[in-house]
């Protein structure tokens, strides 16, 4: 059965899959790149042409989002993280999942005023157009060579989506997952425990292994020796740009003007009261 792992981007979920994967797929709880891997995103281009879909067709795609998430769960009573940006939402008459093949999901959230720079970094646009996409609530992820195209919707319809799941969705905060970490990881794994198909029973020796191994300067030192396959490559430069370029020290109120703070604050002002972001 698939966990899923969602977010709207750049908004922690590397950090959590990193977190999840170094305890689950490592020995001793070191982090690599190769154990993040681990967690592939959906929809990937893979899991269609493993059904013999044709991945240009797109309407066929769609409809087949749930066969592809029934071939990924053959194997019984195993559990699959899996990342998306997908809002929970049904496009093209089409659902993105149902309640056969999903568990439960873990949602990240960050104040949306902070995923503004680090938005427009990755996808190699000014902070003012960052912010309009974020309110778009037509907004597109387009489809590239690994990850079919993904229906992002606004920063809002994202988060807001994904409380269709009731108690098999676990909300919980970037900025949490940064400065109470620890706290944070076991409230996760209590709710991983609480699901009650596998036993998610906590190792903290190894927990503490991997907390020290995600921490984001020692990321960005790992990236600067390896290739991070997950980097976007610049379409000028043709260089993979840096992923992991700002993290916990990215603060809106040093990037951001006047207008664009407004903007984001204007329209997710009921969401962002909610999370305690004003």
């Amino acid at each position: 059965m698939i966990i899923w792992l969602a977010s709207y981007p750049k908004s922690g979920n590397t950090l959590l899959r990193s977190i999840l994967a170094a305890y689950f797929f490592s020995k001793e709880g070191e982090f690599k790149f190769d154990y993040l891997y681990k967690i592939e995103q959906f929809p990937s281009i893979h899991h269609f042409e493993n059904l013999g879909i044709n991945v240009s067709d797109e309407k066929i795609v769609f409809k087949n989002f749930i066969e592809a998430q029934k071939f990924i769960n053959k194997e019984k009573n195993k559990i699959k993280f899996l990342k998306t940006h997908s809002s929970l939402s049904r496009v093209n008459e089409c659902n993105f999942t149902d309640l056969h093949n999903t568990f439960a999901a873990i949602y990240v959230v960050r104040d949306p005023r902070n995923v503004i720079k680090s938005y427009a970094h990755h996808y190699g646009l000014n902070l003012d157009d960052a912010a309009n996409e974020m309110i778009d609530k037509t907004r597109w992820l387009v489809k590239t060579d690994k990850v079919f195209k993904t229906f992002l919707s606004s920063w809002s319809i994202n988060y807001n989506s994904w409380k269709q799941l009731g108690d098999k969705v676990l909300f919980i905060k970037y900025e949490d997952l940064v400065n109470k970490k620890k706290t944070t990881l076991i409230k996760i794994f209590k709710f991983l425990d609480n699901l009650g198909t596998q036993n998610f029973r906590l190792d903290m020796v190894k927990l503490n292994k991997v907390i020290r191994s995600t921490e984001f300067e020692k990321m960005q030192k790992l990236e600067k020796k390896q290739d991070f396959k997950e980097g976007v490559v610049d379409k000028k430069t043709k260089k993979r740009k840096i992923f992991f370029k700002y993290g916990p020290q990215n603060n809106w109120r040093d990037s951001l003007n006047k207008e664009n703070i407004e903007k984001i604050e204007k329209n997710f002002k009921k969401e962002m009261i909610e999370l305690g972001y004003l």
